[in-house]
Order: C-alpha cells, then sequence, then structure tokens
C-alpha cells in the first residue's frame, strides 16, 4: 500500500508500456516517462522496440482463439507463457537507453487478446458481454520487480461496454484541437477511429472500430507469399479491383450497426479469409490483394459518412499503426478524405509503431492515479470508470 501511494504522489514516472494487436506478430514495448495525470499528462517516448513471438508461435495462439480448435490446458499455460514473453521484452527496452529495470516505476500491459465478444447474450439469467487478454500482469509483476498494472479492458466490460476502444482516451489527453476537428485512426489488425471535435469535453468525443485494418491483408499474404505483410504496398500497387469483391465484402452486416462497436477476429478472421479465397479462385492474387486494401480504406470512409460526418466535418486525419507503411493504403485514404488534411501521427513526433504500446504505459498511469480512462461514448459503457488490475511485484 506503501508503494502505491508513493507512485500517486510522484511527479515524474518511469513507465513501460507492452502491447499485442490483433495481428499477435510480436510484442511493442515503449519506455516512457510520464509527467502529472489527466489532462496535465505529458510524455515523452525514451525508447521503444517491437520483439516478434517465436517461429511458429502465432499459428499455435491462433488456433487457441478460435473457439473450434482452442484447448483449454494451452489457453492455461499460453497465459503464464505470454506473462513470461512479456516480462522479457519490459527487460529489453530497457536496455536501449541504459536504463535499470530497478528504477521503472510502473508497467502496462494490453496483454494478448485471443477472444473479444462485444454482442450480449443472455445466460443463465444474465446478459453477458467477454473479452479475454491473455499475459498474466502478475508473471510480469514478479519476473520484473516492477508494480504490473493489465487487463484493462474487463472493468469497462464490468460497466456495460464492450472493452474497446480503449486508445480514445489517451487521443483526448494528447491531440484534442481547439481550432481543428480531428480523427485519429490507428490501423493495426483492427482499424479503430476517434473522432475530436475542436475544444471538445470527454463527453463530447466518440470513437468505434471502422472494421478490419492488416488483418485480411496479412492473412492472404502469408497464404499467397509466405509473407507476413505487404512491405510498402507494393503487392496491392501491382494489382487492380475486383468490384464484385469489393461489393460482397462490403454487405457485411458489422458496417451497417451504429456505434458505440467493436469487432476482432471473431468477425473477420479465418472464416472471413476462407470465404474471399473461395470467391477468387482463378483471379490474380495481385488484384485480391489490392481489393482487400481498398476494402480497409473504404471501411473507414463508409464508416465516416453513416456515422460522423453529419456531427463532424474532420478537418485532419491523423493515422498510425502499421497501416500507416502500407503507401496503397494512405493514398486511398488521402483519395477518399479529399480536402482532408491525412498525416502520419510522425508529424506530431509521436512514432506511428508505438502509439499504443505508449498508451497502455499512460493508461497505466492514469490507474495509480486514481483517474477514470475509459470513455464512454466510445464503449457504450454505462458510466466512467477506472481501469486495469494491480499487481505488486
Amino acid at each position: 500500500m506503501n508503494k502505491l501511494i508513493q507512485l500517486k504522489g510522484k511527479k515524474k514516472k518511469l513507465v513501460i508500456g507492452l502491447m499485442s494487436g490483433t495481428s499477435a506478430d510480436g510484442i511493442d514495448a515503449a519506455l516512457t516517462e510520464i509527467q502529472g495525470s489527466g489532462i496535465q499528462t505529458k510524455v515523452n517516448a525514451l525508447a521503444f522496440g517491437t520483439y516478434p513471438y517465436p517461429s511458429g508461435f502465432k499459428k499455435f495462439l491462433l488456433k487457441n482463439s478460435d473457439a473450434k480448435t482452442a484447448r483449454l490446458d494451452e489457453i492455461a499455460r499460453l497465459n503464464f507463457l505470454i506473462g513470461e514473453m512479456f516480462a522479457d521484452a519490459a527487460h529489453r527496452i530497457c536496455k536501449k537507453p541504459k536504463v535499470k529495470i530497478e528504477n521503472v516505476d510502473l508497467i502496462g500491459s494490453h496483454g494478448q487478446t485471443i477472444h473479444h465478444l462485444p454482442e450480449k447474450k443472455p445466460m443463465f439469467g444474465k446478459v453477458v458481454r467477454a473479452t479475454m487478454q491473455i499475459g498474466e500482469p502478475c508473471v510480469i509483476a514478479k519476473r520484473t520487480g516492477v508494480l504490473a498494472i493489465g487487463d484493462f479492458r474487463v472493468a469497462d466490460v464490468a460497466v456495460g461496454g464492450t472493452g474497446a476502444p480503449l486508445v480514445p482516451y489517451v487521443d483526448f489527453l494528447l491531440f484534442r484541437s481547439d481550432k481543428k476537428n480531428r480523427a485519429l485512426l490507428n490501423i493495426g489488425g483492427i482499424t479503430n477511429i476517434t473522432i475530436l471535435p475542436k475544444a471538445c469535453s470527454i463527453n463530447e468525443m466518440f470513437a468505434f472500430d471502422t472494421g478490419p485494418g492488416n488483418m485480411i491483408v496479412d492473412s492472404l499474404m502469408q497464404k499467397y507469399f509466405n509473407q507476413s505483410f505487404d512491405t510498402n504496398g507494393e503487392v496491392a500497387s501491382s494489382g487492380k479491383l475486383i468490384p464484385e469483391l469489393l461489393r460482397w465484402m462490403m454487405q457485411h452486416s458489422y458496417f451497417k450497426k451504429k456505434p458505440p462497436k467493436s469487432t476482432g477476429r471473431e468477425m473477420f478472421g479465418e472464416l472471413f479469409v476462407k470465404e474471399i479465397l473461395s470467391r477468387t479462385k482463378g483471379k490474380q492474387v495481385e488484384n485480391v490483394i489490392a481489393t482487400v486494401t481498398e476494402f480497409t480504406a473504404l471501411t473507414v470512409y463508409d464508416s465516416y459518412l453513416r456515422f460522423i460526418k453529419k456531427k463532424t466535418k474532420v478537418d485532419e486525419l491523423i493515422v498510425s499503426g502499421g497501416g500507416v507503411h502500407n503507401s496503397y493504403l494512405m493514398d486511398a485514404l488521402q483519395r477518399y478524405f479529399s480536402g482532408v488534411i491525412v498525416s502520419s501521427i510522425e508529424k506530431f513526433g509521436m512514432s506511428s509503431d508505438s502509439k499504443e504500446a505508449v498508451a497502455f504505459a499512460i493508461l497505466a498511469n492514469e490507474m495509480i492515479s486514481g483517474n477514470p480512462s475509459n470513455v464512454p461514448t466510445a464503449t457504450g459503457a454505462k458510466r466512467r470508470t477506472a481501469l486495469g488490475k494491480i499487481c505488486l511485484p
């Protein structure tokens, strides 16, 4: 308890943020110096690194993210194994700026999502939503000797939310503007958007998952070329659109659903990819990659037209995540958002790859400061609440 009181009162903290997204390629780690909390938060990213999962691990993880192939004993072991991997990442990121791990005040870990069920389901007299992120934060705390905070999503679910997206709170703290209507777009495995009307309060902002990001492209690149992703969008740029495939994908029921909403691999994962493959037999693979990449950009714009433009006409679209490195995707966004400034978050002094890891460092700092950090207009929660579980070293 004394440790918690001391941390809350500390003006500057060294905080590590750990993140692994739906792409499940590896662990992003950011070492940050955070001053203040809430709207007074100032963050300085000292180091960032991405540590790939071992060969064969992603396939094993995805097997246990699918209800049809998952095994309870393997999930239980994965929870502790990923905790060990996250702890290793925390140790490794400290070596870049030569910071001793014992000087780190706090670790915030998103964990690894293996199942996300945002839809309500009646069960035994109750109605429940569910989400599961593994990578036991107690293991991280014990292996590093640093207080760790993890499992951020479940508190929002407990107060009626979907548990995602969570980064919009950090977008509000760091990127709101008095002069411009801004949209923060993060393109990871899933794409989420945060809308920050100029001079907005936290109750006036809103956010939601627009749909798949890199997930479908990455899966098809693996199947067609044995590559993890389309480097700089080169394959997509060499192909042509398949109109009937694009029309079919855009008919998915998720895009008509009103926010707040979130999605994941359960909706746009392996089954969706299999259907794409069955519909594109005999088609040139470059054309398939071009079409599914276009699909990601179009779902963002479609979401803007359906749910955003009437409320807030966006002046600036700030993009982060792995999708920033896909020139075809970035060009497509600029094509759709004609008249809107589309830029990488790098323009604002933040690495596009590190944003989410930095965000979970900030969310950990908010928890230790006693501040609520969910956004009910983004998740549908009934009220604001503090997020995360505290694990002592």
